[in-house]
């Protein structure tokens, strides 16, 4: 995505120079109130006279008045103009904005956090991924808030780190696998990292041989482009709790010899996306210098047929010794994921946790706004306390221990899935990915663990809603930086 500045101003929008002004109306019994009308007076009785009603998304395009900006879009907010309301309608704004390069959002008299959410809404919003277009239209490059808060409470340097966060996010899983190859992820990481000056350490076919990471390499092993482990640090000097993320990176997901059907496989690029959250989100909590030492591991394959490929019934050893017999090659996700949950205990973090594209029943079960989430209690608790504080989508899932019987093997420690079960297919991965958890060396006990399947949020295959366009969606970065900065204290 081109760069996008964001700036404040405390002149009225209706002294803006921009291309388009936004103004946020709230639905009343009678006519939409504006929550800023400095200088549009005239706009409450057009609107009524268009018969608009401010309900939540809608948009409506009106000329403007002596000589300000070329164009004026009322976003609705319904009828509570709260953060989550003025983030939304900010971005269906922007999202609908057209070719307009600066845009006004006129928010005078707005609280700071009012101001920040429509500024984040906004940014999500202008979002655009033309790479691959011989023609692009442009989208916004500037978006200017018109409000009286300082940039400090506002908190400006936090919306545009966070913005930035998910929009890199949404370009790695927008980009097309024969571009985005585990080595090539691997390269994007190491540039990411480098900039925020954190700490990388890679992994190739040899070095992951010579570790043992049995899932990773046997996933990896049916295509020319070999697999990858790719861990980042983030640790500054006064951090008092360590976070463990783990995030699959299958670049492309054929099902392997499993094969899936031709229309499964259109989309299957975006099945790294759990991998692209983990590493973006890390990079937002070290600029914004978030004392919490995040760990990340970014467990990197692409999965293809090939005479080199696994085989169904293959048995494979996952880092650290237990065995897996792979009844599905398309249940690869949890085997490049076990050994990253594996690894990710040598550094005794207090909590874990993966995300992951991995399931079609989360798409079930969820539809494709909601990201499933388990684990245990506690630090499921705090994941979706987090991701309600910035309004993406979870929701708890059961995590039953009977089913740990329907991933018996008759050769191995244990199988990666169960044939000719679908249902309960998100719970099950999630209780074949808790054997691989570590345990404390100290107490014994499981370190703290939550798992993510984001297969339907990751990716909009559908209508283009409020902030979230088509393509890739940043599912879950603005979740884990919350959290971060929630474990940190601030």
């Amino acid at each position: 995505m081109p760069e996008l500045t964001l700036d404040l101003s405390t002149a009225p929008a209706s002294e803006s120079s921009a291309d388009a002004v936004v103004l946020f109306a709230v639905a009343g019994d009678e006519a939409p109130q504006l929550v800023d009308g400095d200088g549009y007076d005239w706009v409450p009785d057009a609107l009524e006279s268009l018969g608009a009603s401010a309900v939540a998304e809608e948009i409506t395009r009106l000329p403007a008045r002596d000589g300000g900006p070329r164009r004026i879009l009322v976003a609705g907010v319904g009828p509570t103009a709260d953060a989550p309301a003025i983030r939304l309608a900010a971005g269906a704004a922007l999202r609908q904005v057209g070719e307009a390069a600066a845009v006004g959002l006129a928010l005078h008299g707005a609280s700071d956090e009012l101001v920040a959410a429509a500024l984040e809404g906004a940014a999500l919003g202008a979002y655009r991924f033309t790479r691959y277009r011989s023609e692009a239209k442009p989208g916004p490059s500037r978006i200017v808030a018109h409000a009286t808060g300082s940039a400090e409470a506002i908190g400006l340097d936090r919306v545009r780190i966070v913005a930035e966060a998910v929009a890199e996010t949404k370009d790695l899983v927008n980009t097309p696998p024969d571009d985005l190859t585990p080595e090539r992820f691997a390269e994007i990481a190491r540039a990411a990292t480098e900039d925020a000056s954190l700490s990388y350490r890679e992994w190739d076919v040899p070095a992951l041989e010579a570790g043992g990471f049995g899932g990773i390499l046997d996933v990896g092993r049916g295509s020319a482009n070999g697999p990858r482990l790719v861990r980042v640090e983030y640790a500054p000097t006064d951090a008092r709790f360590t976070l463990a993320l783990v995030g699959k990176g299958i670049t492309f997901d054929s099902g392997g010899l499993s094969l899936k059907p031709a229309a499964s496989m259109v989309g299957m690029k975006t099945d790294m996306a759990g991998a692209a959250a983990v590493l973006h989100a890390i990079v937002a909590l070290a600029r914004l210098r978030t004392q919490v030492r995040v760990i990340g591991w970014l467990c990197l394959a692409e999965n293809m047929p090939s005479s080199t490929a696994l085989r169904p019934t293959d048995v494979i050893t996952i880092n650290g010794g237990t065995t897996v017999e792979v009844l599905n090659t398309d249940a690869e996700g949890r085997l490049v994921l076990a050994d990253g949950l594996v690894a990710a205990g040598e550094d005794h973090p207090d909590a874990i946790i993966d995300v992951a594209t991995l399931t079609g029943a989360q798409l079930v079960a969820l539809g494709g706004r909601i990201a499933g989430l388990m684990g245990d209690d506690e630090l499921v608790a705090r994941v979706r306390a987090s991701a309600d504080a910035v309004d993406e989508a979870v929701w708890p899932m059961p995590l039953p221990d009977y089913l740990r019987g329907m991933l018996k093997s008759d050769v191995a420690d244990l199988a990666n899935a169960k044939l000719g079960t679908v249902l309960p297919g998100m719970s099950l991965a999630g209780v074949f990915l808790r054997e691989f958890v570590p345990r404390d060396e100290t107490t014994g006990e499981r370190i703290p663990w939550a798992h993510l399947d984001i297969a339907g949020p990751s990716n909009n295959t559908g209508a283009a809603w409020g902030f979230t366009g088509s393509g890739g969606t940043g599912s879950t970065v603005r979740t884990l930086v919350r959290l971060g900065e929630d474990l940190s204290g601030k």
